[in-house]
């Protein structure tokens, strides 16, 4: 859900004081040029767009942000929702959504906005329509987390969000297990710094946080987005760790609301962006030079339909500063999205 925990409101606090202290955005820097608003998402049931991936057909799948249930919707690329599958899995609060090398799509169960929960998950919705629960352990303490990278060979990276811009990686240390749990190690980190980038909900400081990541369909390249920017890294085979620590292209986007959804287009020229609230607009913008694919051409092989096979009744089972004023609306609204109702996989009880 939108929420913003009492850490995050007090980095802000601390931001307005320290922010000339900081250092300018690394790497290259592109404004964007040449976005495209795609469609807007006007649909009722996806008022909190989180998680995107965009298929070689330009179906896209979706999800909300938390939620007590489920839910991928299947978008065309007029932005219509096609259909919705539910599964029998009780989440916690997803963030991310990607789509395995096997055809798999996961859900990044990771959101942990009071650092609150002894074990996050990866959701799997498999292509023959079987779920799985895969519980991960942090070896250092609960962190928010709401990006996803699932490397070309398989392997998911876990991505955190911080207040400071100094976010670190995690990787399984072994195999995941179904309805088990697998410790995470920390394999890398990304430092980001302030960009005067505008957009987000609680001002400069959503230039720090990283809200998704994607890895390109053909995996020539990763790329994590904050509220107002993306940065993107070229990627050689599966090699995650070694791509996170060259310097990124940054590329500014264009202001939202609460821009948290971020995937490659089908042939990687591209990133396509969206924000929470409604209307949401799904919008492409291009990939910079140098990380672009030799060959853009063509869109990859298979299809997000293809991957996800239609049940009997048609439905995919698997389709610069701020005042204190600011500071203390963002706290009530905080308070007033304190509760959560149930228990969920990997987090504690709910109500």
């Amino acid at each position: 859900m939108a929420r913003t925990p009492v850490r995050v409101l007090a980095g802000v606090a601390l931001l307005t004081v320290a922010a000339p202290t900081l250092s300018a955005a690394p790497a290259r820097a592109e404004d964007g040029a040449g976005a495209t608003v795609q469609c807007e998402i006007t649909d009722p049931s996806l008022p909190e767009l989180s998680g995107l991936v965009v298929g070689a057909d330009g179906t896209m799948l979706a999800i909300n942000d938390g939620g007590d249930q489920v839910a991928v919707h299947v978008i065309d690329p007029a932005c219509q929702v096609t259909g919705v599958h539910t599964a029998d899995v009780d989440p916690y609060d997803p963030e991310d959504l990607a789509v395995g090398p096997d055809g798999t799509v996961w859900l990044a169960d990771t959101g942990d906005n009071n650092a609150v929960r002894e074990t996050v998950a990866l959701l799997a919705l498999r292509p023959d329509g079987s779920t799985g629960v895969h519980r991960l352990v942090y070896p250092d303490g609960p962190r928010d987390a709401e990006a996803l990278l699932i490397a070309p060979d398989g392997t998911p990276y876990v991505v955190t969000k911080e207040v400071f811009g100094s976010s670190d990686v995690y990787r399984p240390v072994a195999a995941l297990e179904a309805d088990g749990t697998v410790g995470l190690v920390e394999v890398a980190s990304v430092d980001l710094t302030l960009t005067g980038t505008p957009g987000g909900p609680v001002g400069r400081a959503g230039q720090l946080l990283v809200t998704g990541g994607a890895v390109a369909p053909d995996g020539h390249a990763l790329a994590l987005r904050t509220y107002t920017d993306a940065y993107v890294w070229p990627l050689v085979g599966s090699d995650v760790v070694a791509a996170l620590a060259a310097e990124p292209v940054r590329v500014a986007l264009p202001n939202s609301p609460q821009g948290e959804a971020i995937s490659f287009s089908a042939d990687g020229s591209a990133l396509v962006v969206a924000s929470e609230g409604l209307p949401s607009a799904v919008t492409v913008v291009p990939v910079p030079t140098g990380t672009a694919p030799a060959d853009a051409t063509g869109a990859s092989d298979g299809s997000l339909t293809d991957v996800l096979t239609e049940s009997d009744d048609g439905v995919s089972p698997v389709a610069a500063g701020l005042t204190a004023a600011v500071v203390a609306t963002l706290a009530l609204w905080v308070v007033g999205r304190w509760r959560r109702r149930g228990s969920a996989p990997g987090g504690p009880p709910r109500g």
